[in-house]
């Protein structure tokens, strides 16, 4: 991590631990924290703050939709863990938070960091055209348009092996909506011209479908310490995964595919996109 992504992490952390401090129900709040201060990559708030620290933004003035961001993922995680649905005991690092907490708890905490990031982004000083476009990029990506839908097409795919173009789509929406977010989001806080963001958007789009095919790939080539999370159990009968449908050298192909298709992105903006491409070297 440069010193610059690592700068813009501890204010983001400062400032969710703010906004954190600030709920009056201790037993929530607990629950709330744990998930949120587990630690993790904070990819997408990095993303989002680094695309307005590119074009010379005010990064204090993004972090409320950077934490929104981060609240937002979070709760995916929380409710992706639950019985119900991937039925995890490990992430990043630790119990899951239905584990630590109970089932009804850890639900209740995801409800309410779903709720407080669209709070969070609403009562900020940012100006109200950019609050407005902010919370419908972000609804956009989580709902049911987005990551929710996503989550649905996962679901039903454990009854039937998905071709390639459904898989795309699967995680696209699950996985790719709410990074593509965080690069929308940062280049309107920017107020970039129409083309940067045309290629901002693109980058988005590569990257986030890399960030997919990547993980799957760690699912078959990395232990549960290495990932901090649960290990995929079944790997070797999982239905849809790109390694299960184009096996290990095609999923790596397609991530190569995925990087260049970014960093062909990144050559089309009208700014210096190093800060941006350190986030491809995760992805190789």
């Amino acid at each position: 991590m440069t010193k610059a992504e690592s700068a813009l992490l501890q204010a983001l952390d400062a400032f969710m631990a703010q906004k954190l401090g600030q709920i009056d129900n201790s037993h929530l709040q607990a629950a709330m924290a744990y998930s949120i201060n587990a630690g993790g990559k904070r990819v997408r708030p990095l993303l989002l703050l680094t695309v307005v620290s590119l074009f010379n933004g005010s990064v204090t003035t993004a972090l409320p939709a950077a934490a929104g961001l981060e609240f937002v993922h979070t709760y995916s995680l929380i409710h992706d863990d639950l019985p119900a649905m991937d039925n995890d005991d490990l992430r990043r690092g630790q119990p899951t938070s239905h584990k630590q907490f109970g089932e009804a708890q850890a639900i209740l905490a995801g409800d309410a960091l779903l709720t407080d990031a669209f709070g969070i982004i609403a009562t900020s000083d940012i100006a109200a055209d950019l609050r407005i476009r902010l919370v419908a990029l972000l609804a956009q990506a989580a709902g049911s348009h987005g990551m929710v839908s996503g989550q649905v097409r996962d679901l039903d795919g454990e009854h039937v092996v998905l071709d390639l173009a459904g898989l795309k789509r699967l995680h696209q929406q699950k996985t790719g909506a709410l990074l593509l977010a965080a690069i929308q989001m940062g280049a309107t806080l920017a107020q970039v011209s129409a083309a940067d963001f045309e290629a901002l958007s693109a980058f988005g789009q590569a990257f986030g479908l890399g960030f997919q095919i990547h993980d799957d790939i760690l699912d078959v080539t990395a232990s549960t310490a290495m990932l901090g999370k649960t290990a995929n159990k079944d790997v070797a009968e999982a239905k849809n995964t790109f390694v299960s449908l184009l096996g290990l050298e095609g999923a790596q192909a397609a991530l190569a595919e995925q990087v260049r298709l970014a960093q062909t992105a990144l050559a089309r903006l009208s700014v210096d996109a190093t800060p941006l491409q350190q986030f491809l070297n995760y992805l190789k």
